[in-house]
């Protein structure tokens, strides 16, 4: 079904070494912005079939555009354009005891698979990247944001078409089949690198059944532990911020952990907020206590809960005895994708950064920062919670490849 597109990705893809790429995406820039008013009400009929199949709030969150969001998409162009090529660097070089140069450069990937879900901002982020890393891109969104994946990549297509580019080297999967999906999977050959971004479910049925290589992106079961040593008004902020500013997203906290010294003074002091925003909070013994204390009624929280990605309004909350108890909780229920404390004792920041292991670890600051533009990569194309080749937002300089050069003057071995 796809062999067709296989190839007019992998034809687009050699045109792209010598392009000026940055032209292609003022060129795409325009286009986009040309066709808003229809981008908006394609994404206006996608929400509309959203909300009549019962989907959440914060799904239904990720999933919408309006002006400003399209705006910021369409403008974050500009900061891509504005970074450095990231195609032919020099990353080392070196002479052979026998005489040759050997030079190990940056190189494109070629054809890069994008398989992800809800969010439209993705089809943009994930084409530009590409394009700018000089490879070809396939987009399989999700079926709930179709008729607006549709019109984003028509336009970028028409973009590349008016400055005589080749439009394959952007291309959406246009199939709500999950056979797309398996075919993409095992594209052999024909994909040279495929990037899964969504929910637990999707990335890790692309992790086990893949035959391309995978770059396994973030389920975000991401921790807040409060230390005794905490400045409470700070760290109320930080939660507050982590789990109600958009909880429908991998960087949003989903369990609080409160040292076991400062529970009684910490939890009178969130819980209440946490009840005023409308968060559901799910908590142990000793949390549902005090919450009860305080006339405030809670959810026994299971072991599910702790593990879950809530991507709602809804939080784990336990109560630990110390910053090793702390640790032991997150080493067995962390997704590796960010994790915080928040605590003005520099050998507890420096035990908890050193042990953690995850892409992001933070010391008393949010982890809705754990993203591409905001670590000033422009954009991205997804968080990384594995180890292999790149790890974290992946921006540009993670999406690029490299190879060996080798000058000789006639050298045999």
């Amino acid at each position: 079904m796809l062999d067709q597109i296989f190839i007019g990705a992998r034809r687009a893809a050699r045109s792209l070494i010598y392009a000026d790429r940055n032209a292609l995406l003022a060129a795409l820039q325009q286009a986009l912005t040309q066709a808003s008013a229809q981008i908006l009400a394609a994404n206006a009929a996608d929400l509309d079939a959203a909300r009549e199949s019962g989907m959440s709030a914060p799904l239904l969150d990720r999933l919408a555009l309006d002006a400003d969001r399209l705006d910021a998409i369409i403008a974050s162009i500009t900061a891509i354009i504005a970074l450095p090529d990231p195609i032919g660097v020099v990353l080392a070089q070196w002479q052979h005891p026998q005489g040759m140069q050997m030079i190990k450069r940056s190189v494109p990937f070629g054809v890069i698979g994008v398989i992800y879900e809800s969010r439209p901002n993705v089809t943009v982020d994930a084409a530009v990247l590409c394009l700018k890393a000089g490879s070809a891109v396939l987009l399989r969104g999700s079926a709930s944001a179709l008729q607006t994946n549709r019109c984003l990549v028509a336009a970028m297509r028409q973009g590349l078409a008016d400055v005589g580019a080749d439009p394959d080297a952007i291309n959406l999967v246009d199939s709500i089949d999950r056979a797309s999906v398996t075919e993409m999977l095992t594209a052999r050959g024909k994909i040279d690198l495929l990037i899964p971004r969504g929910g637990a479910a999707l990335i890790a049925h692309v992790v086990e059944n893949a035959r391309v290589p995978v770059i396994e992106t973030g389920t975000g079961v991401c921790h807040l532990y409060v230390h005794p040593s905490a400045d409470f008004e700070q760290a109320l902020a930080i939660l507050m911020n982590g789990k109600t500013q958009r909880p429908g997203v991998c960087n949003a906290l989903e369990t609080l952990l409160v040292d076991a010294a400062i529970a009684q003074v910490f939890l009178p002091l969130c819980l209440p907020a946490l009840q005023t925003a409308g968060v559901d909070v799910r908590g142990c013994a000793r949390t549902q206590e005090i919450a009860n204390a305080l006339g405030i009624a809670i959810n026994a929280a299971t072991e599910q809960d702790y593990a879950a990605e809530f991507l709602d309004l809804v939080i784990a909350i336990k109560i630990v005895a110390d910053l090793d108890a702390a640790l032991t909780h997150i080493e067995r229920f962390s997704t590796q994708h960010s994790e915080v404390i928040c605590a003005r004792d520099q050998s507890a920041i420096q035990r908890f950064c050193n042990e953690v292991d995850a892409a992001a670890v933070y010391a008393n600051a949010s982890s809705r920062f754990t993203d591409g533009f905001e670590f000033g990569f422009g954009a991205e194309i997804g968080i990384s919670t594995q180890k292999m080749h790149a790890r974290g937002p992946m921006g540009l300089r993670e999406m690029v490849t490299y190879k060996y050069l080798i000058d000789g003057s006639g050298q045999v071995r």
